[in-house]
């Protein structure tokens, strides 16, 4: 298997590289070298609370810049920032909370406010309107939202924002900054106050980097573990303390169960996020351990959701773990995109793709791009292909190393490679500035994630108000998805092509698009409903059911 050098690798060119049009010189990778030094996620920098200026610390201006970027590039929300404001909010049950206009007005600690500034954030997303209020009440709290709506920041800065002014009555006693530096610092049971529990590695390490930022100066003290990476790396990590642990479930699990090495006794934060992805029969047990892990008193733990839909599983653990008097909210319509990504769908031949996508990419100008396709093997074949045309493209899967993944990301991150291929299980928390290119080399299955996983993959691109575009290749082979995405097309105002025109529903585009916004077992696999009240819900909600408490912002 040859993929980009990323394997067994490509013989390195001599004399200048070659290029093609506008784009950078294609980049060769050498894995053939030892571990040692190897630069992982996990270990990325944090600020180190020395432990004598009390909550918060001094400014770091070296590390300052590493987190949020120099100060003429910081910028959280696009230009364009009305159609993900126009995205209505439905409160659901009895307990109601008013939303915030600002984060001025918000009632964040001011170290909180100011990494706020630092890292661009100017207006609140709809989401970090309503569930910023809920944390800082101290509700539990269910969100379903669409990706790309700020649901990260959106529990990240009021959990932590909390937790600065309690920090050090709160926290387990753990070496200083100081201690590493003079040898004299012993390795100590994290003891994290927050725990976040998402799918996928790259999502893991995605909230992470969030996580950091939001933590600048104060002595929250952030770590990830996950999957694939050196345990002993990740072991010495929490043995300097940690105040708040982004982890994946498998490793989270693991980590509890190794004396010594983690405890959740002090856990006042458990959020889940991402739930609909894990919550399936294979991870009950786990899930079970995760959720009463830290044996509090009942009431001590606030519980969290985030999730893009709410099916029958997810319903379930709300229904063990939150309080009965919990706030709901649905950001949008269930499983819903928005109108700052441009979809186009073009018919392509299967025998074509390859061709098609060199094609587009050449007359176009370079921008950061990521290519999704079905399958390990597709995602080698086209990465090959790419590559040997001199596009300076990368890819990942499942079955890359968590070394070869992490690399990826970082080379697409830095526009070494602007050029990311990828599996859309793999693709799970890519978060990159500047995405302005998605193209769906496969459309997804109806059997593999369908309609969902369109809107997720298309959500790589125009984040929080940026613009971004979506060019999809069909043939006749992904008529299964035809219908839902025409209805998708004609829900967010885009052009419908005449191959798909048979599918417009009755009425055409002036007709009441209808969606199951319930992706639970028991309903239609396929996504759609003839009920127009579906609501995502189930059937527990408490009486006086949906209260629409947004207008267009």
């Amino acid at each position: 298997m040859s993929t980009n050098g990323q394997t067994n690798g490509h013989d390195a060119t001599s004399g200048p590289p070659a290029t093609v049009g506008e784009w950078a010189p294609k980049t060769d990778f050498n894995y053939e070298v030892t571990d040692d030094g190897v630069h992982w996620e996990h270990n990325a920098r944090v600020y180190e609370w020395d432990g004598d200026e009390g909550e918060v610390g001094p400014e770091h201006p070296e590390l300052e810049a590493a987190l949020f970027g120099p100060p003429e590039e910081r910028g959280g929300h696009g230009i364009n920032f009305a159609a993900i404001a126009e995205i209505k909010v439905e409160q659901v049950g009895v307990t109601k909370v008013d939303p915030v206009r600002s984060f001025d007005t918000a009632g964040l600690h001011p170290a909180m406010l100011k990494n706020v500034q630092l890292a661009g954030y100017r207006v609140p997303t709809p989401i970090q309107m309503w569930c910023i209020p809920a944390i800082l009440q101290g509700h539990d709290l269910i969100a379903i939202a669409q990706t790309g709506s700020g649901k990260t920041a959106a529990y990240l800065i009021p959990i932590l924002s909390r937790l600065m002014g309690k920090a050090k009555q709160l926290a387990a006693p753990r070496p200083t900054a100081q201690d590493f530096r003079e040898g004299s610092a012993r390795p100590v049971t994290a003891e994290p106050l927050v725990v976040i529990v998402c799918p996928a590695r790259e999502l893991a390490v995605q909230i992470f980097n969030e996580a950091r930022k939001f933590c600048y100066r104060s002595m929250l003290r952030p770590c990830v573990v996950y999957g694939g990476g050196p345990l002993r790396d990740q072991i010495a990590q929490l043995q300097r303390g940690c105040d708040v642990l982004i982890a994946s479930p498998g490793r989270l699990v693991d980590f509890m169960e190794r004396p010594g090495v983690l405890s959740l006794r002090r856990v006042k934060y458990m959020v889940i996020d991402e739930a609909d992805e894990m919550l399936d029969d294979g991870w009950r047990d786990g899930f079970t351990k995760i959720m009463s892990g830290g044996e509090q008193d009942e009431g001590d733990v606030k519980y969290m959701m985030f999730s893009a839909t709410f099916p029958a599983a997810a319903r379930q653990l709300a229904k063990e773990y939150l309080t009965d008097n919990h706030v709901r909210l649905q950001v949008g319509r269930i499983g819903s995109t928005h109108s700052n990504i441009k979809q186009d769908v073009i018919f392509v031949a299967r025998e074509l793709k390859q061709d098609a996508v060199f094609d587009m990419l050449t007359t176009m100008p370079p921008q950061r791009t990521i290519i999704f396709v079905n399958s390990k093997h597709a995602a080698d074949q086209l990465d090959d292909f790419l590559f040997n045309k001199n596009l300076p493209c990368t890819s990942m899967h499942g079955d890359r190393t968590q070394r070869e993944r992490e690399d990826a990301m970082r080379s697409f991150r830095a526009g070494t490679t602007p050029i990311l291929i990828t599996t859309g299980v793999t693709a799970r928390g890519i978060d990159v500035r500047n995405v302005m290119h998605v193209i769906n080399y496969d459309l997804p299955s109806m059997e593999h994630g369908g309609i969902q996983e369109y809107i997720h993959r298309i959500g790589r691109t125009g984040r929080i108000g940026y613009e971004g575009r979506a060019t999809s290749f069909y043939n006749e082979r992904d008529e299964g998805i035809a219908p839902l995405l025409t209805m998708t097309l004609l829900e967010t105002k885009q052009e419908v092509p005449d191959f798909l025109s048979g599918f417009v529903p009755e009425g055409g585009a002036q007709a009441p698009l209808v969606f199951d916004d319930d992706s639970d077992d028991e309903g239609n696999a396929n996504g759609t409903s003839n009920d127009a009240s579906a609501s995502g819900w189930g059937t527990d909600a408490p009486q006086g059911g949906h209260q629409p408490i947004s207008e267009a912002w």
